[in-house]
């Protein structure tokens, strides 16, 4: 059937299923118990911590809060007109999950978590690697789209040979160079990003709160001494050094020590003929029993999702530092096993939890333990991409932007380059990693504010022209158009008590009023954060 949505009386229609569902649900269905299962079981520990901390957690959000935060998370922007409109109108019991398998069928996963884990995998990149981050990212979405284990995407990344991929196109090789491709910056580039320990403080000197000591930092950058000099750049190409990939030792800067690679567990690697040292590491990272890399990649989409890691807070455990949720991050990483490191099967389970889909706000005021033990959903800063993507969003109308918008070619992150809007608007936009303590730079205020771009936007948008002067439509509903457009939810009795009559105001310009009011939705917290 036709589900008919009127916006201002300009109709559309939205192709649905017989009951207002979203048309065809993908294979997550066939998974739906074990999604189930896991899901309860994450929100039975959460509540068994909180009645333990004697704490209450908050009940359930407002349906337009949730399916905002949740098609934040899912496609990286607010959601259109028409589908916050669909969803609200919707009371099919089955539409959460309708919705999450479009958003993981559609193109739509492949293309925004390749966003998400190009900015995990280049965080504390030099210039140089974030310059080659869309060639990353678009190898990110190749493998998502394949829909690849995340074990298998990190082994091909670290295994010899993947660096020397075309650069122009789609490839890795934004971690080596973000690195300066240096075995010790490899190294604790590697260990942090995708083993969440963080071993650089030990690279010139034991440290007294840290773990691992020097010995072990460098037994490990040993992996990384066959890695092959990058020397094409945008100006023209020169030779590929080769590299000898069988390297098994390194000397230690300013001594004449040699160590020899050694895993940060402290085995000894078993060595098998014409197997290059870097795919033993490989091997060992991404094996199902390595102590750290399941438990880290669980972490890393429970903490998307919360903006809250469960190893707050710290980065790895330590008998000083002990995990914060240790029983639930070892089950995350059990079950991320058993389903051979399918991103998918969590992020399902994550999203249907109760917790995912708390209230933010009410319930006194916000402490500490309301994050660390999830008594209600973290507020968190949007991403420079999810910010820009979602300006972008608000400010084309209900039809929604195009798919050139989101091409990695598009992404442009070198700050000199500035060849496309959204290369500048992410160049004074920088990500931060715990994202619940996001805050705003003045340089960031003002652009919003004051800048050409913005001005242009608003000032030649025909939705804007449109709900200001069609004829015969309450000023009560252009108003909450507008909301809808922007916050994704309608305005409430006491904000259309005040900007009703500004709006009505006798000699006042319409469309210049509704105009700064939508100017100040854009620019207000709500709008750039997600809650």
């Amino acid at each position: 059937m036709k589900r008919i949505v009127c916006a201002l009386g300009v109709v559309m229609a939205l192709t649905s299923s017989a009951n207002g569902q979203v048309a065809g649900r993908a294979t997550g269905w066939q998974n739906k118990q074990a999604v189930d299962a896991l899901a309860k079981r994450i929100d039975a520990y959460l509540a068994g911590v909180q009645a333990t901390a004697g704490v209450k957690a908050l009940p359930a959000a407002d349906p337009s809060t949730f399916f905002r935060r949740f098609h934040l998370d899912m496609v990286g922007k607010i959601p259109t007109l028409i589908d916050i409109r669909d969803y609200l109108d919707n009371d099919d019991p089955h539409k959460l999950w309708d919705w999450s398998e479009r958003f993981l069928s559609e193109g739509t996963f492949a293309r925004h978590f390749a966003s998400v884990f190009r900015a995990h995998i280049l965080t504390g990149a030099n210039q140089q690697g974030q310059t080659f981050g869309p060639p990353l990212e678009g190898w990110l979405r190749d493998k998502l789209d394949k829909d690849l284990g995340y074990n298998r995407i990190v082994h091909d990344m670290l295994a010899p040979g993947a660096e020397a991929m075309q650069m122009n196109n789609a490839s890795p090789v934004g971690f080596f160079l973000g690195a300066e491709n240096k075995p010790e910056n490899l190294a604790g580039a590697a260990s942090r990003v995708f083993l969440g320990v963080k071993i650089e403080c030990a690279q010139c000197h034991p440290h007294p709160f840290a773990k691992w000591n020097k010995d072990q930092f460098w037994e490990f950058a040993a992996f990384f001494v066959g890695t092959q000099a990058f020397n094409r750049f945008r100006g023209g190409e020169q030779p590929v050094q080769a590299a000898n990939l069988f390297v098994r030792e390194i000397t230690i800067p300013g001594t004449d020590k040699v160590a020899k690679a050694k895993f940060l567990t402290g085995e000894e690697p078993v060595w098998k003929k014409d197997v290059a040292t870097r795919t033993v590491l490989a091997d060992w990272m991404t094996a199902p029993k390595n102590p750290y890399f399941a438990k880290n990649t669980a972490d890393l989409v429970f903490a998307y999702f919360f903006g809250v890691s469960l190893l707050e807070p710290i980065l790895e455990p330590s008998d000083d530092a002990p995990i914060t949720h240790p029983e639930l991050l070892d089950e995350l990483a059990r079950q991320l096993v058993e389903h051979n490191f399918d991103l998918k099967f969590l992020i399902r389970a994550i999203v249907h939890t109760q917790a995912y889909q708390r209230a933010s706000a009410g319930g006194g005021p916000l402490g500490k333990d309301d994050y660390v033990l999830f008594t209600r959903m973290p507020v968190r800063g949007l991403s420079p991409e999810q910010l820009y993507d979602s300006f972008i969003e608000a400010t084309i109308g209900p039809k929604g932007h195009s798919e050139p918008n989101y091409q990695p070619q598009n992404f442009g992150f070198n700050p000199q380059a500035g060849a496309n809007p959204r290369a500048a608007f992410l160049a004074k936009f920088a990500s931060t990693e715990r994202r619940h303590e996001s805050q705003t730079s003045i340089l960031q205020a003002l652009f919003m504010m004051n800048s050409k771009f913005v001005a242009e936007k608003l000032h030649n948008n025909s939705e804007i022209s449109t709900i200001a002067t069609r004829p015969n439509i309450p000023t009560d509903q252009r108003l909450q158009t507008l909301f809808l457009m922007a916050l994704s939810r309608p305005p409430r009795p006491d904000e259309l008590a005040r900007l009703a009559p500004f709006v009505d105001e006798k000699g006042a310009d319409p469309r210049q009023r509704l105009g700064d009011i939508y100017w100040a939705l854009l620019n207000s917290a709500e709008f750039r954060l997600n809650h």
